[in-house]
């Protein structure tokens, strides 16, 4: 009986390109004027992000009631983006952290738009405890520092204090690991340069000459901070969902949110990350070039598999406020799925 034969694995880049070819294809965008589409692209992104500039102009000049949040016992609007943002983010460096360290080939083709989102989605979120406070001039009492407030100190049981901890230090080492991978392309773009460009590429690069030494030290460190980044994704949004699970207004005070919330900031991340290479390849017109269903698909699974386990804590949610018999918990859950009518007919029954 013959041994079993296993199916030749798919290969990364199809067309039989050399390196030269490869080099061509993707520096040769950084190299020449954009297309029509990047252009049009990049007008509604930046008219999006003056919008946004100015409505975090407006909440800080009129207040958080301008988004109707007029409540001072829970949050709302504010720190529901500030959960996402962290998420998406958190999901960025996960998926290339995790794929360095199992050393999975099709990593290269998903890495560098994971770990830019990173960077982007950790901005994003600083923004958030920074004006949901109302009076964004007074932010600096969050900060732990020396200070002749008298009694006023920031309180260290807080987890929005220690957000401030985790989250910086999580930017801190997704900074480190973006910048880190970039060094070698930055070589790259730099021999290629000339004038103000090439001085500027090299400088960014370090003085990297692509030797053994070099490439060795490379891989080192990449491990080094992949193996900080992997840990500090679960207990960064650990203490996120600590934000909530620590409050006791009925339906958040749950010890199912820290798995809950690390499945699916990996859901939403994975396919924040999809959303953004299909659009990027469709802007550079590099869909012909390299076409990497495999990688897609390979990401598919895992939002399946994450979307899956949310799903589940969902149901668990619900479960347990049933099974537990307490009444507000039960309303708080009942309406969140169902809304007003069914909560109604819930509160009659038990009236």
């Amino acid at each position: 009986m013959s041994a079993p034969v296993s199916a030749i694995r798919e290969p990364l880049i199809t067309g039989h390109k050399t390196y030269h070819q490869i080099t061509e294809d993707l520096v040769s965008p950084t190299e020449k004027a954009p297309n029509l589409m990047w252009v049009i692209a990049f007008s509604v992104a930046a008219a999006l992000a003056t919008f946004g500039v100015f409505c975090i102009a407006w909440t800080i000049w009129f207040g958080i009631g301008t988004w109707n949040l007029n409540r001072t016992i829970g949050w709302g609007w504010d720190i529901t983006n500030f959960v996402w943002w962290i998420g998406i983010g958190h999901a960025g460096t996960l998926i290339s952290a995790i794929l360095l360290l199992f050393r999975q080939k099709w990593r290269t083709g998903v890495n560098r738009a994971a770990e830019a989102m990173t960077i982007f989605a950790v901005l994003c979120a600083a923004l958030f405890p920074g004006i949901h406070v109302g009076r964004a001039w007074v932010v600096f009492y969050f900060f732990p520092y020396p200070n002749t407030r008298g009694p006023l100190w920031p309180n260290f049981n807080s987890p929005l204090l220690w957000d401030l901890f985790a989250i910086s230090t999580y930017f801190t080492v997704s900074l480190l690991f973006w910048y880190t991978g970039l060094v070698p392309d930055f070589a790259t773009v730099r021999d290629r340069a000339r004038g103000i460009r090439k001085k500027i590429y090299h400088f960014l690069s370090f003085g990297w000459n692509g030797s053994a030494k070099h490439w060795q030290r490379w891989e080192s460190i990449s491990l080094v901070l992949a193996g900080l980044a992997t840990p500090l994704v679960l207990s960064v949004h650990t203490i996120v969902s600590f934000d909530f699970a620590t409050s006791v207004i009925p339906g958040w005070h749950t010890t199912i949110f820290p798995p809950y919330f690390v499945a699916g900031a990996i859901f939403s991340g994975f396919a924040m990350v999809l959303t953004l290479m299909l659009i990027t390849r469709k802007i550079l017109r590099t869909r012909r070039l390299y076409y990497y269903r495999a990688h897609v698909e390979s990401m598919n699974k895992v939002i399946l598999v994450t979307g899956t386990i949310v799903g589940v804590a969902y149901l668990t949610e619900l479960f347990i406020a049933w099974y537990s018999g307490y009444v507000y918990e039960q309303f708080a859950f009942f309406n969140r799925a169902a809304g007003t009518v069914l909560v109604v007919i819930f509160w009659y029954d038990v009236l």
